[in-house]
């Protein structure tokens, strides 16, 4: 049947857009679906702090009256400024099994692209390094935690038919925390205390956190990840709003805030429980009873698995050790909790600090994602 492409604006289209995201996944026991009003504020110009430097545009596709596949077309000119390029990301994408359909969405991207000057076509990506990102192309038989992107396998040789071609690997692990941290990176991590003169500040919610610090810890963030693929210097609504949407939801057992002696933010650890497993039960919606399976699971005194977001050491602090203080601090609540399995977040496969943050510790690789690119 032929496709038809639909570009969409009204808010009525963008639910339909929102909703196929996690309706075409049902009874895929490995997706997490997005929450439905995050999803919406994501698309709103009004309330994504990323269209202060991004444009974006939306596609449905159509074999006849039923919706068949959806992309986002993004521009981020901030990190096209950065890195010296003219990218039109594509994200959002998910479309059945056949190639007349991926092929019409990606097209429609690349022509929005092109007729804004942009010269390649790059994705899966978002608006920034906080949406979700890479084609999964290894590691199809796990649950993705709540950060991660999740495909069918198909998807594959859908972008490879279309002359994609890989520009960035991420990996990523499963940790098994021992319930003894190793002797010797316990007395590393004490070390590079005494000798960096910085301590682990253990703030008790978000209120405190701002309070002391601002949003200083953003900057950290924000500098850390400055070499990091496709990456856009954050502005200060961008980091006003990620604070605001991630630290209220912590465990604070699990943010690590490292300072120096002039209590300068120098190196900032955060993670939380994996509610991937609540995330299904509400099927994406908060309302009636989304929210309770959300909080049981975000205020539990016991779970399995963890995920484990962000380590980020300020550039003139990196190479002295500070990863091994962060993750010596959580440790003990690694126990507490009875964590099992901890999931790292996709780590660019040529980021070998980061890899060898949890070399101390039994581990495996268990998933790999891509990011491809074409000449368009």
């Amino acid at each position: 049947m032929a496709v038809q492409i639909k570009q969409i604006t009204k808010k009525s289209d963008v639910l339909r857009f929102v909703k196929f995201g996690n309706e075409f996944y049902e009874g895929c026991e490995n997706f997490c679906p997005a929450l439905i009003l995050d999803e919406l504020d994501t698309f709103n110009v009004k309330k994504n702090p990323a269209f202060d430097v991004c444009e974006h545009v939306l596609f449905l596709a159509y074999q006849g009256n039923k919706i068949v596949g959806r992309i986002a077309g993004i521009i981020n000119y901030e990190a096209n400024k950065k890195w010296g390029v003219n990218k039109v990301r594509f994200g959002w994408m998910d479309f059945i099994d056949d190639m007349e359909v991926s092929k019409a969405l990606l097209d429609a991207v690349a022509d929005w692209g092109k007729s804004k000057g942009m010269d390649c076509i790059n994705g899966p990506v978002g608006f920034t390094d906080f949406d979700h990102q890479g084609l999964i192309i290894e590691g199809f038989d796990h649950l993705v935690p709540m950060a991660s992107l999740y495909n069918y396998p198909y998807y594959v040789q859908h972008m490879e038919a279309y002359g994609l071609a890989k520009e960035n690997d991420w990996i990523e692990m499963q940790i098994y925390p021992p319930k003894d941290l190793p002797e010797r990176f316990g007395r590393m991590a004490k070390i590079v205390q005494e000798r960096s003169h910085v301590r682990v500040d253990k703030v008790k919610n978000v209120k405190e956190l701002v309070k002391k610090y601002g949003t200083s810890y953003m900057d950290v963030i924000d500098i850390c990840y400055q070499k990091l693929y496709n990456f856009q210097p954050l502005t200060e609504r961008q980091k006003r709003h990620y604070c605001e949407m991630y630290f209220p939801l912590l465990n604070f057992d699990f943010v690590s805030i490292v300072v120096n002696e002039k209590d300068e933010v120098v190196g900032v650890g955060v993670g939380m429980p994996d509610i991937s497993k609540a995330l299904r039960k509400t099927k994406g919606k908060l309302f009636p009873f989304g929210w309770y399976h959300l909080l049981k699971a975000l205020k539990s005194d016991s779970y399995d698995t963890f995920d484990f977001l962000i380590i980020a050491i300020r550039p003139d602090y990196q190479d002295k050790g500070l990863n091994a203080v962060i993750i010596a601090d959580q440790h003990p609540y690694f126990v507490k909790y009875g964590i099992k399995t901890i999931e790292t977040t996709a780590i660019m496969e040529t980021n070998f600090k980061n890899l060898n943050h949890w070399e101390a510790f039994p581990h495996k690789y268990h998933k790999r994602r891509r990011a491809y690119i074409k000449s368009i």
